[in-house]
């Protein structure tokens, strides 16, 4: 009988238990994302409708988010990978699946985003931002307008001289110096790696600093007055600086999605679910894009945005401009190596 009774009170004491495991497991998440691409007002909206507190990292590339991560991370719940390097971390097995469909919200994304080439069946990812990367200039320093062409950042007029910044990923660099050659941006060939090494070690004379951080106010603080950039943030320096423009360069320029995924050992997926289905509502991307400069994939969230982002060029493409658009794809592994080796002697 006593022992019983002992078996009772343990049983009777295990539901009580179970609303304090649970409560910890709701009150988290280690979000790890670029630099400047995530409005804190609405990280704060979100702790306050949901209990979860977010944690918040940043990275300058997908080059260095892959590295930490592989380096054994740290315990990141969501990461933000562009299109091709979220397909390589499928295939590595880096991800988990969530089968973002399942979420309710899903409903609200668009046909151009829901199957994608790099995750078909949105099995691993939910779509974020999308955009394009181009060239920033201060009119009032080049005197005005320039040519439309990649030609101004690799071969600039005096005016420019020690006064561009370029990205700081490997990706981003050789892929505006193949446009530039006219080179296919997933070549294999040694030769057209050295073509595309001499054009940026030309190019490096001209370079004031390579990085992807605060490019916005770069160019607003006049450090640099021709940047190559991702055009949400030219947006956001343009509304500072009015003598700012945008290039479509004649020779073509990458669009782009970036993405929520959950990497492989993710301590709170539940957390991270609830996250992913909260951004895919209207008001919430909506708030986001307004705040960054980008466009995004739920098209119920376009007039939530405001009016100066639904009437700006560099963000909302002109049709004159559209075929110039050169979507980011997967390059086998051969081009990535030699661009990486590109990218290491560059930088020495």
């Amino acid at each position: 009988m006593f022992r019983r009774l002992l078996l009772a009170a343990a049983i009777a004491a295990v539901p009580s238990l179970a609303p304090s495991l649970a409560e910890a497991q709701t009150k988290e998440l280690k979000l790890f994302n670029w630099s400047n691409y995530m409005p804190p007002d609405l990280l704060k909206r979100f702790e306050a409708e949901t209990g979860i507190k977010v944690t918040l990292d940043s990275y300058d590339s997908n080059e260095s988010m892959l590295a930490k991560l592989q380096a054994g991370g740290s315990g990141y719940d969501i990461v933000v990978p562009t299109g091709p390097t979220l397909k390589n971390m499928v295939r590595d097995g880096m991800l988990l699946r969530i089968d973002a469909p399942k979420l309710a919200n899903f409903k609200n994304v668009g046909p151009a985003f829901d199957k994608p080439d790099f995750d078909p069946e949105r099995a691993y990812s939910v779509p974020y931002m999308w955009g394009t990367t181009g060239i920033a200039y201060d009119t009032a320093v080049t005197g005005g307008k320039v040519e439309d062409s990649w030609k101004v950042l690799f071969d600039p007029p005096a005016s420019l001289v020690g006064k561009i910044g370029m990205l700081n990923a490997p990706g981003e660099a050789w892929n505006a110096t193949a446009h530039y050659l006219g080179i296919d941006r997933c070549s294999e060939k040694p030769e057209d790696a050295q073509r595309i090494y001499d054009a940026l070690a030309k190019q490096k004379a001209s370079v004031a600093i390579y990085s992807s951080n605060a490019t916005a106010d770069r160019v607003v603080a006049g450090e640099v007055s021709m940047q190559q950039m991702w055009n949400g943030a030219y947006r956001r320096a343009k509304a500072r600086k009015a003598t700012l423009e945008w290039i479509y360069p004649k020779e073509g320029l990458d669009s782009w999605s970036d993405n929520f995924a959950v990497p492989k050992g993710a301590p709170n997926l539940e957390n991270a679910k609830t996250f992913l289905n909260w951004m895919m509502d209207p008001k919430n991307i909506a708030e986001a894009s307004n705040f960054l400069g980008y466009n995004n994939a739920i098209p119920a969230s376009a007039p939530l945005l405001s009016e100066a982002l639904r009437n700006e060029p560099a963000i909302n493409t002109p049709a004159a401009a559209l075929a110039l658009l050169r979507p980011v794809s997967t390059c086998p592994a051969g081009s990535l190596d030699l661009r990486d080796k590109v990218w290491t002697r560059l930088r020495r």
